[in-house]
């Protein structure tokens, strides 16, 4: 069995991929460029420059993910946040094409055995002469359903020969206020950066993405490479990620820095702890009807702890005061 399915007795049994997302694997390989062998992602023309991915052995399903509606392809890709690309929901999708990802980069930095700056190429080549597979899974989002594409950021991380002393895991977005025009307003302190624990990093929720609804990730959604962290809110899924780094200590994130108050460095979906400005224990599901100030009426739902995940992640945090530190 290929060693990313090998602990998925830890996952909930009820929760399944959509069968049609499964159908659509070939689509996801040549979409990706991967069929055959190739390189590089296949250009439709007029479209922006897309970062080359390596040939995989395979892509497979991930059995384990939630039967809860899908959210469709044309909202989650058009209804966002990426502040890079705007603050208004609709910006990043609108100024999608300025974000030019190939070529692309990652910086690998901090107490590691194996520092250096790695192509995209790099990132992605197989951590063995196993098969590679990417998981294709819907993750329950504070707001949408969503099937991602990509692999657990722990098999990545431990390439890089983590010592000791790294306690944390940093992420930079890219800093470039041409590709990203969000950026020449200081709506926040770019670059973009957050952090995990390293148990959180490891952790097989923990995803690194470069695919939904199988195709490459879109620009808006945080193309060509972008993290996943289920149980916690959105914002902690950082976008076109440029650099990782191994740290001792916790590391400054994007929006504590900003309003260190309201948001904290684990950020945990947590029904039990209040935004100051607004309650948490309620959310809204996006499914397609809701859009714009309709999404504002959608009708409530239980927030649930972990974002569902809890039987998988509250044993991280089995010490810690999640209101103190949320």
């Amino acid at each position: 069995m290929p060693i990313l399915l090998k602990n998925v007795q830890t996952i909930r049994s009820s929760e399944i991929t959509p069968e049609d997302v499964f159908l659509r694997r070939r689509e996801f390989l040549a979409a990706a460029g991967l069929a055959l062998g190739a390189t590089t992602a296949g250009m439709l023309p007029g479209s922006p420059a897309r970062a080359a991915v390596p040939p995989l052995g395979a892509v497979s399903k991930w059995p384990e993910s939630t039967i809860e509606t899908q959210t469709p392809e044309e909202q989650a890709t058009s209804y966002n946040n990426f502040y890079e690309l705007g603050t208004d929901k609709g910006d990043p999708k609108k100024n999608a094409a300025r974000l030019i990802t190939d070529p692309w980069s990652v910086e690998i930095a901090g107490e590691c055995g194996k520092p250096g700056k790695y192509t995209l190429e790099d990132i992605l080549k197989p951590h063995s002469n196993e098969e590679r597979v990417y998981r294709l899974r819907c993750v329950e989002a504070w707001s949408m359903v969503i099937p991602w594409a990509g692999f657990p950021l722990g098999d990545l991380l431990k390439r890089f020969e983590p010592t000791g002393n790294a306690k944390y895991v940093q992420f930079e977005t890219l800093l470039d206020p041409e590709r990203l025009p969000g950026q020449q307003y200081p709506v926040l302190q770019w670059p973009y950066v957050e952090g995990l624990r390293m148990d959180e990093a490891m952790h097989p929720l923990t995803m690194m993405v470069v695919g939904m609804y199988g195709k490459l990730l879109p620009n808006q959604s945080g193309a060509p490479l972008r993290l996943v962290v289920p149980w916690k809110y959105g914002f902690k899924s950082i976008k076109s990620i440029v650099k990782i780094s191994f740290v001792e200590k916790q590391p400054d994130t994007s929006w504590n820095l900003s309003a260190p108050r309201e948001y904290g460095f684990y950020s945990n979906v947590n029904p039990n702890v209040s935004h100051p400005r607004w309650s948490q224990a309620k959310e809204r599901r996006l499914d397609g009807e809701s859009k714009g100030l309709s999404a504002l009426f959608a009708e409530k739902r239980d927030t649930l702890m972990f974002n569902g995940y809890a039987d998988e992640v509250a044993g991280l945090y089995s010490d810690l005061d999640l209101k103190a530190n949320f």
